[in-house]
């Protein structure tokens, strides 16, 4: 290991109960672009990304709904470029009928610019799509707190 190396996230890996949906999910709801399927019984998975780079893998390796009380994965936040998008993408999940864990657009803490929509994905999943400004103006539900503990 070299002191000038620095780690980056390369991709995400998900567990999910029926992949089917979930693609259909992070596809069509959200617009994740599949790179690869892989279709076998038993070992069915999607790439998602751009450019032949993933971002996100999905496994249909689980057998249960996602438990927050379990060491694992906390939350996925992705990032838009502004708040109008957030928003945007509030509105195709609220038609999807997907659960929020806060109404709206939140603010990230108390006087923060940065703020989003938290939600669960078809397996409860925690998800986040935020923008870096735009949320001034919008509540704070856990106060000082960082909004994305989904306390």
């Amino acid at each position: 290991m070299s002191a000038t190396s620095t780690l980056r996230t390369g991709h995400i890996g998900l567990n999910v109960t029926d992949l089917d949906r979930s693609l259909a999910f992070y596809r069509d709801v959200l617009g994740f672009g599949v790179l690869a399927e892989g279709k076998e019984e038993g070992r069915r998975f999607v790439f998602f990304g751009e450019d032949g780079r993933p971002t996100l893998t999905l496994w249909e390796q689980a057998y249960d709904g996602y438990d927050a009380g379990r060491a694992g994965l906390h939350h996925l936040a992705v990032e838009a470029d502004t708040v109008e998008q957030v928003r945007e993408y509030e509105t195709a999940l609220r038609a999807h009928g997907v659960d929020f864990a806060y109404d709206g657009v939140v603010a990230h803490g108390e006087g923060a610019a940065s703020g989003g929509i938290f939600f669960h994905d078809p397996d409860g999943t925690r998800l986040e799509i935020y923008a870096p400004s735009g949320a001034e103006e919008a509540p704070a539900p856990s106060g000082a707190v960082p909004t994305c503990g989904f306390f």
